[in-house]
């Protein structure tokens, strides 16, 4: 019998879901952020914090966050001198997206219903 744990797989779960459904650049940028605001060398926070325009902020980027202009425009003006917060609102952005839009969908589908057959006991047996 596989054991499943609910917190450790399930955001597993979740971010297959959303690759699925082609918007997995929220949670990997949220979980990008979580291990930005790590990071305790200014230089590599200076070469991450680029890194993490590049990918999510910069228009046209290969993983786009939907995040507003002026949130946007903060990220561009922190970055000159990155601290472990400047990108807290576009992660909260984000995060709300996810939590009102998303998530909500991913709790009806049919792999998170899957996800909870297997964590519960079998009654068969």
């Amino acid at each position: 019998m596989i054991i499943v744990d609910l917190k450790l797989d399930g955001p597993v779960v979740y971010a297959a879901y959303l690759k699925m459904e082609h918007s997995d650049e929220n949670i990997k940028f949220w979980m990008a952020c979580e291990t930005y605001k790590k990071i305790a060398s200014r230089w590599s926070r200076i070469s991450r914090a680029k890194k993490l325009y590049k990918i999510y902020i910069q228009p046209q980027s290969p993983r786009e966050i939907n995040i507003d202009s002026s949130t946007r425009e903060t990220i561009i003006r922190n970055i000159q001198e990155p601290t472990e917060t400047c990108f807290e609102e576009a992660q909260k952005i984000v995060y709300m997206h996810m939590e009102r839009d998303s998530y909500p969908r991913f709790l009806k589908s049919e792999m998170y219903q899957k996800l909870l057959k297997t964590i519960q006991p079998n009654n068969n047996s």
